[in-house]
């Protein structure tokens, strides 16, 4: 593993770089979602998401080479992780329209901390005792987030919180693939597989609604930079250690919060960023740590 301290100020410069498309790409797929969700239901997004993604991983692979990275291995551990994930998506789009997308950035940042408790029982790793600390400053952030109460528990943080989990089964699946598969081609099974996934659960209210000329393009927004987040961030953790970039994944929540603000009105909860600064403080102190333990 790279060390922190020997790694090259330009090299840190270009994973940060990286980091930022990955920043902007998230919060590219929030607004373009919560502009397509008043015509289409979430199953419906994702299929079409799915769809725009799927051939572009297509293109891609095949004018750079790559498609030969295609493979048929591990169709179970393929679709476990497509499940997590579509689950993980669809409650993250149907959450972005029910609650502040400052709010819902702040649960998602969750996800690392339900990949550290539930790694011993899926990847086999030890729990240490500073993963212990991390996971218990973490989950204090999520109740200084989510303010359990008759009045702040609602469908759509229960949405966020489930969106969380999904995307941390994703990770650890994901994390599995790696060890014998390349990015094409688990971005060519993701998109393929929730196409299918996304048309079935469309077609079960007996409608599968057609976006209309205004949506399209927010369609193709969502299916581009749904892509480029995961190869941004995939780069991002080549390049550099993730304790040197993992801070720049943070800004996706001051920017959201502008956003919210700036185009639907939304008030910045102070509790809010407080809360989301615990947990990224908890998932820093663990990357940090894990980091330190490998120099």
């Amino acid at each position: 593993m790279t060390s922190v301290l020997s790694t090259p100020a330009p090299r840190v410069l270009r994973a940060a770089l990286w980091m930022l498309g990955a920043v902007v790409s998230f919060s590219s797929i929030a607004v373009a979602g919560r502009a397509v969700s008043f015509e289409l239901d979430t199953f419906e997004i994702m299929m079409y998401r799915s769809l725009v993604g799927f051939v572009l991983v297509l293109v891609v692979a095949r004018f750079t080479g790559h498609a030969r990275d295609i493979t048929t291995r591990s169709p179970g551990l393929h679709l476990i992780r497509n499940i997590s994930h579509f689950t993980g998506q669809n409650l993250w789009f149907y959450a972005i329209t029910m609650i502040p997308l400052a709010q819902v950035f702040a649960l998602e940042f969750t996800s690392p901390l339900w990949v550290l408790v539930l790694s011993p029982l899926i990847l086999g790793e030890r729990m240490t005792r500073v993963r212990s600390v991390a996971a218990v400053i973490g989950f204090s952030g999520i109740l200084i987030v989510a303010r359990p109460g008759p009045e702040t528990i609602n469908a759509g943080t229960l949405a966020a919180a489930g969106a969380a989990l999904g995307f941390a089964g994703s990770i650890l699946a994901t994390k599995r693939l790696t060890r014998t598969e390349r990015l094409t081609c688990i971005l060519f099974w993701m998109t393929g597989t929730q196409i299918v996934f996304g048309l079935i659960c469309a077609a079960l209210d007996g409608d599968i609604a057609l976006p209309s000329l205004v949506s399209v393009p927010w369609l193709f927004v969502i299916g581009c930079a749904g892509l480029m987040a995961h190869v941004c961030l995939t780069t991002a953790l080549s390049i550099a250690p993730a304790t040197l970039i993992t801070p720049v994944d943070f800004l996706r929540l001051p920017l959201i919060a502008v956003i919210g603000l700036m185009v639907y009105g939304e008030a910045i909860d102070a509790a809010v960023l407080i809360g989301a600064a615990v947990i990224f403080g908890a998932n820093y102190l663990n990357l940090w740590h894990e980091t330190r333990r490998r120099v």
